[in-house]
């Protein structure tokens, strides 16, 4: 572990920090926003790559004093704009009503491990305050961003081609509440749809934003208790809600603190109407699991299908050389295989069924094809650490579970990747898989461009950045055709 002294990019770090090692290594924050146009590149950049891919992630402005979790970071956007062959590179905060109140001297907003004692408005979950830093994922609605947070809050909107922030999204002012992190974008329609829970109430809620950016459509649904969804599924007529047995502890309740446990219940998935009721849902009641991602879903006949990551269990004791960062170094350690549910609409039966023993997570597909159904997924391959390390990229073809794989070298680590179809695709997987990948040893960061339907050969093109990309969250495609739109 680092000494009392160690500094990161963003200043130094407590006596306490030194043992939080999601604000070190592969999880440094950058300290600087760099714009760089015509990247070198090593191979060449296909021609008919014409788009942008962005990623989102957590990334303190200050280092942090007080106990720090990693979701609690200050939103970073990353993005390299391709076209014609040429690549430009940018980050930028995202700046969410906290983000900018931290710069303008401190709005009391706490994060998951160290709650604040005083109100702010853009960050209340009902009686308990934590910052709302909007850097969970990332979409692309309406020709420009939505920057969103993982416990519920308040999308930010941002400039696709810039990454400058317009600003907090209220949809006309007619949002009720908050937009959870996984939330979708339907390309058929262009509908933006959304879900919400409360943490300390017994019901989530789900609605629609057209394309045009109003909001159509907004119900409630009543649970047993409160919930922790992660995600959620959309079909053409659906929503997939969940609800999981990670739920607050008795005295987390009592106490309005992030204070989980697994509780002793079924895991049930909740298919809605899309357009309809909220009391019109559906619940299917199946094996105790928690998910993290789904990959996609469609419907096929009377089944709705949802292929996700199912979580197993990791078989990491806490580590107490973390100190007070064990349990949270431990929950964050994603063992997840991918499992397909289908669900009967007509006679309430559910069938289960693993595609594959390996551990990947972070899935993506071709969003041309979101709530539709779909044979081929990417997902990142997990080292078997403790600390979440995505050594490659795994292929998977979901009708029969087979797999393709890519290992990055042994010092490099990547992120989600994003699926980006050539201009004129002929078939699902006709494009490229993009990732950034850092060089854990150099501190050196590039974009690698994969062709999709020649997997295992590797990088078509490696795009060099000036800027080191640390460890994060989600990201996304945006083709350059639905960029102009905005």
């Amino acid at each position: 572990m680092a000494d009392d002294a160690r500094r990161i990019e963003t200043g130094p770090l407590s006596p306490l920090n030194t043992l939080n090692p999601y604000l070190q290594g592969a999880y440094e924050p950058v300290a600087k926003e760099t714009t760089a146009l015509n990247l070198e590149v090593i191979g060449e950049i296909p021609k008919d790559l014409y788009g942008c891919f962005y990623r989102n992630g957590p990334n303190p402005a200050q280092a942090p004093e007080g106990m720090h979790h990693w979701f609690d970071g200050d939103g970073m956007l990353h993005a390299v704009y391709f076209e014609n062959g040429k690549a430009e590179y940018r980050n930028r905060y995202v700046r969410s009503a906290d983000h900018v109140a931290d710069l303008n001297g401190g709005c009391g907003a706490g994060g998951v491990m160290l709650p604040s004692t005083r109100a702010n408005p853009a960050s209340t979950r009902g009686d308990k305050v934590y910052k709302d830093t909007a850097n969970t994922d990332v979409v692309l609605h309406n020709g420009s961003l939505m920057a969103l947070w993982y416990i519920s809050g308040h999308p930010v909107r941002v400039d696709a081609r810039t990454l400058e922030t317009v600003g907090i999204e209220t949809f006309g002012g007619k949002l009720p509440r908050h937009v959870s992190a996984h939330s979708k974008v339907d390309p058929r329609t262009g509908e933006f749809v959304f879900f919400d829970y409360s943490l300390y109430e017994p019901w989530m809620t789900y609605g629609t934003v057209s394309a045009d950016n109003e909001l159509t459509h907004f119900e409630r649904v009543e649970l047993p208790g409160p919930r922790l969804p992660h995600d959620m599924g959309l079909t053409e007529n659906y929503v997939i809600l969940h609800d999981l047995p990670v739920v607050f502890t008795d005295a987390g309740l009592r106490n309005s603190q992030w204070n989980i446990h697994f509780a002793d219940q079924p895991a049930r998935f909740g298919v809605a109407p899309r357009r309809g009721r909220g009391d019109q849902i559906r619940w299917f009641e199946t094996d105790s699991c928690y998910i993290y991602h789904v990959v996609n879903s469609w419907e096929d006949g009377d089944e709705v299908v949802m292929t996700a990551c199912m979580m197993t269990p990791n078989g990491y004791p806490p580590n107490p050389a973390y100190g007070p960062y064990a349990a949270m170094v431990n929950v964050l350690a994603l063992n997840a295989v991918p499992v397909e549910w289908r669900m009967n609409m007509r006679t309430g039966e559910v069938k289960k069924r693993q595609l594959d023993d390996r551990i990947g997570e972070f899935p993506v597909v071709n969003l041309d094809y979101s709530a539709q159904p779909t044979q081929w997924s990417y997902h990142v391959a997990m080292s078997k650490t403790e600390l979440q390390r995505f050594k490659g990229l795994i292929k998977y073809d979901l009708t029969t579970g087979a797999a393709r794989t890519y290992d990055y070298e042994p010092q490099m680590f990547g992120s989600e990747p994003a699926f980006a179809p050539r201009i004129d695709a002929r078939a699902e997987d006709d494009g490229y898989v993009i990732a950034f990948v850092t060089d854990e040893n150099t501190g050196r960061s590039e974009v690698q461009v994969i062709d999709a339907q020649n997997f295992e050969a590797g990088p078509v093109a490696r795009v060099l950045l000036p800027a080191r990309v640390p460890a994060g969250f989600h990201g996304t495609w945006a083709r350059g055709d639905q960029m102009a739109k905005g």
